[in-house]
C-alpha cells in the first residue's frame, strides 16, 4: 500500500502529475485545488496518496494533506461516487466548506459541482452528515464562505506561497473582525512573520 510519496515533480498537466521517487515515475491524479500548492517542475514535492486497484489497472490519487485524503476516501464509499466525482468535489471546495453544506442539508449547493446531480447530492448529504465534525476541524474553525473576505484573504496568502495551515492559523484570530480581504492579508502577514 502506498500512503505517501516524496520526490521530484517531473510533470503537471491537470489533473495529472508525475513524481519521480528513486528513479521511478509515479503517475498521480489530483484535485485542481491541490495544483496551486505544487512547486515548480524539478522541485521536491510531498503528497499523501490513495491507491485504487481496479480491473483496468492501479491508480494513484494525490493530496496535499490528510484531511483531503480522508474526505476523498469517504466520498468514494458512497454509492454513485467514484474517484472522478470525488476529485471534482475536492476541486470545487475545501473540506470544511463541504462539511458546512452537509451540516446545513444543502444538497442544492452540491448540485453545482460537475458530475453531481440531484440524487447524488441528496445521497451525499444523507450518508455523510455524521462525518461533518472531521472536516470542520480541518478548517481550523475559520469561516471560509465562497466570495467572503476571509476566503479571498486565504487564497491570496496561499498564492503568496504560504502553506494553507499557516494562512488559516494567521486568519483564525481575525475572522470575527469586519475587515476587507486586503486588510486581513496585511494583518495576517504580520502574524506569520
Amino acid at each position: 500500500m502506498i500512503g505517501f510519496l516524496h520526490g521530484i515533480l517531473l510533470e503537471k498537466d491537470a489533473p495529472n502529475l508525475m513524481v519521480e521517487v528513486s528513479g521511478i515515475g509515479y503517475e498521480i491524479q489530483m484535485a485542481m485545488s491541490g495544483f496551486v500548492h505544487l512547486p515548480s517542475l524539478g522541485k521536491e514535492v510531498a503528497l499523501y496518496i490513495h491507491l485504487a486497484t481496479r480491473e483496468d489497472g492501479d491508480f494513484l490519487y494525490g493530496f496535499i494533506n490528510k484531511e483531503q485524503r480522508a474526505l476523498f476516501r469517504s466520498l468514494i464509499k458512497i454509492s454513485g461516487v467514484g474517484p472522478k466525482i470525488a476529485l471534482a468535489i475536492l476541486s470545487a471546495m475545501e473540506p470544511n466548506v463541504f462539511a458546512r453544506y452537509l451540516a446545513n442539508n444543502d444538497a442544492a449547493a452540491l448540485e453545482h459541482i460537475p458530475g453531481i446531480g440531484a440524487k447524488t447530492a441528496k445521497r451525499l448529504v444523507m450518508e455523510m452528515k455524521d462525518k461533518v465534525a472531521d472536516w470542520e476541524k480541518a478548517g481550523m474553525n475559520i469561516d471560509v464562505a465562497a466570495g467572503s473576505s476571509i476566503s479571498d484573504a486565504l487564497g491570496a496568502l496561499v498564492a503568496l506561497g504560504y502553506k494553507p495551515h499557516e494562512a488559516r492559523h494567521a486568519l483564525s484570530e481575525l475572522q470575527d473582525r469586519d475587515l476587507s480581504s486586503e486588510e486581513l492579508v496585511r494583518l495576517a502577514l504580520k502574524k506569520i512573520k
